[in-house]
């Protein structure tokens, strides 16, 4: 399965909106309201869960400065990346193309694939307000 985020325009050069992403702490600001859960575990893992769902446990995978950045769930039951595409604009603008990629089974991916789009929509929409 994968989804995929219209391009965010972001006021934060492509080095700010990494650096941003990188400090994983700021991605509690991304989150949706009807967020439950949110810690840091250390500085290449979190986890955090939304309000009727189960605790999700991220960590970073690949870093490519200031232009990518990979994050991964630290289960192997539920195996699936989220990916920040950062591209310069200006020198203080960026663009952010967020994508998620998971294998799942049929019906796995039928249940999940609206509440995933919905959130990867809401950090898309966070991002420009920071």
């Amino acid at each position: 399965m994968f989804i995929e985020t219209p391009k965010t325009v972001v006021s934060k050069s492509d080095k700010e909106t990494f650096e941003f992403l990188n400090d994983l702490a700021n991605f509690e600001q991304l989150m949706p309201d009807n967020i439950d859960k949110f810690e840091v575990l250390n500085e290449n893992r979190f986890l955090f869960a939304l309000k009727g769902m189960p605790e999700i446990v991220l960590e970073k995978k690949e870093q490519t400065p200031p232009h990518k950045m990979v994050l991964g769930a630290a289960s192997e039951k539920l195996p699936f990346t989220l990916s920040a595409d950062i591209t310069a604009i200006s020198e203080n603008e960026s663009e952010v193309l967020l994508s998620f990629a998971g294998e799942f089974n049929a019906m796995m991916a039928m249940m999940i694939k609206n509440p995933i789009t919905n959130f990867m929509t809401t950090l898309s929409t966070n991002l420009t307000k920071v």
